[in-house]
């Protein structure tokens, strides 16, 4: 199945990683492996995740760093809807 990232996700995605890049360039790059790991394993089995409050959205946790990334099966593809820092509040809406 295929993945796509929404607007709000990608602009998440890139924003984590520009921090980490100016700490940690080497770090950044092991999360975006892990962003892309866990994408991948979404493509291949969809309800990997759990199911959330929220309507039909689902969290994957991304194994050995703090996030977790949203989503959503559609017809025809996985949909990422955000990557949110664990630390973070818990969401009320996507």
């Amino acid at each position: 199945m295929k993945v796509r990232y929404t607007n709000r996700a990608f602009r998440d995605r890139e924003e984590i990683l520009t921090y980490l890049k100016a700490r940690s360039p080497s770090g950044a790059r092991n999360v975006l492996e892990r962003f892309d790991a866990a994408a991948a394993l979404l493509g291949e089995q969809p309800s990997a995740g759990v199911p959330t409050d929220m309507s039909d959205a689902r969290v994957l946790f991304v194994g050995r760093y703090p996030y977790k990334l949203f989503y959503r099966i559609r017809d025809d593809a996985v949909e990422i809807l955000h990557i949110r820092h664990t630390a973070r509040s818990s969401l009320t809406t996507l």
